[in-house]
């Protein structure tokens, strides 16, 4: 079928469907099951208000039972099992820990949650708080925030090509090493095969990535900051640096930790730029990308299954929390 067609029969289908089914779901309700007559009229008016909002309800719940709830519990459930043996308990978790990769990756998951979030969101309120300033602030702020409609995949392709490398007697279109070689540097720097730092050059990407999205969201708590507070700190002496780190700063703190941890999220899933530029080689691994190894390639049901449950057991604390700060800050 053409993808238009199949695309434009999805629509049909889709809503077409949803129509008919608040539709008929109310007809039945009010027609069939509690209908608004005789002598239980009002009674029946009550308890089918009381159903209604269930009914509007009832596909979103059951779209999340099928796409979140089940998986999580089928996923739980094949990492108690293995292929041939049956139940094992948590020996795959056992083996996991055991398993220098998965020490590795877990290590490297650290870094990237200490390094990624705090410079984008650092960059991020710098530019916001620049941006403000300046004349043109408006498209620095689109080129700022344009890394963000890009997909990670892409941006992983793009700055593996500014990282590079070829035979030093080549012309280098890597645009580092093109730019070391014409300072004078002797020979070409494989960028993401040296030790330790080829991680940084990793988190580089998704800190260009994300600081547009800090910088949107800090821009407007910036905003949002009475100009009371401002005007009565330039009175008293204040400094542009004071009214910015005492002033500004802490009446945006809310949001600043909102960032963070969005962000935070954001790194304990980080795949497509470490399997796009490194495979989780040189000593990069990450845990959704040994995950992936090991549910696809190694074909451990088991050992993957309890990898993907380790990443939704660090996400969920974080997630929970920043669901109740955003919340508490909407009061």
């Amino acid at each position: 079928m053409n993808p238009a067609l199949q695309g434009l029969l999805t629509i049909i289908i889709g809503v077409g469907g949803c129509i008919a089914y608040y539709f008929f779901s109310n007809q039945f309700l009010d027609k069939v099951l509690y209908p608004p007559s005789g002598p239980n009229a009002g009674r029946n008016i009550n308890r089918a208000n009381m159903i209604r909002p269930w009914l509007f309800l009832f596909p979103a719940l059951f779209v999340l039972g099928l796409y979140l709830a089940y998986p999580v519990f089928e996923t739980f459930r094949l990492s108690l099992t293995q292929r041939g043996a049956g139940f094992v308990g948590f020996d795959n978790y056992a083996r996991m820990f055991g398993e220098p990769k998965f020490r590795e990756a877990m290590q490297n998951n650290m870094l990237w949650l200490v390094v990624v979030p705090a410079f984008s969101t650092g960059f991020g309120l710098l530019a916001a708080q620049l941006t403000d300033r300046i004349g043109w602030g408006n498209i620095a702020k689109s080129l700022i925030f344009m890394p963000m409609a890009i997909s990670f995949v892409g941006a992983a392709v793009i700055w593996k090509l500014v990282y590079d490398v070829r035979p030093v007697d080549q012309e280098q279109i890597g645009i580092l090493n093109a730019i070391l070689l014409g300072l004078g540097w002797d020979q070409p720097v494989t960028f993401l095969t040296v030790p330790f730092w080829n991680n940084f050059f990793l988190m580089i990407v998704l800190v260009w990535i994300q600081t547009g999205f800090a910088m949107v969201i800090l821009s407007a708590a910036l905003r949002g900051i009475p100009e009371e507070t401002i005007e009565a700190a330039i009175i008293d002496g204040a400094n542009p640096f004071q009214i910015f780190f005492k002033i500004k700063v802490p009446q945006i703190m809310g949001t600043i930790v909102v960032v963070w941890t969005t962000i935070t999220i954001v790194v304990l899933k980080v795949f497509d730029i470490v399997f796009a530029m490194t495979n989780g080689q040189w000593k990069t691994q990450v845990l959704a990308n040994y995950m992936y190894d090991k549910l696809f390639r190694a074909n451990d049901w088991g050992v993957g299954s309890a990898a993907a449950m380790i990443i939704m057991l660090l996400v969920t604390p974080i997630l929970v929390w920043n669901v109740y700060s955003a919340r508490k800050e909407m009061r």
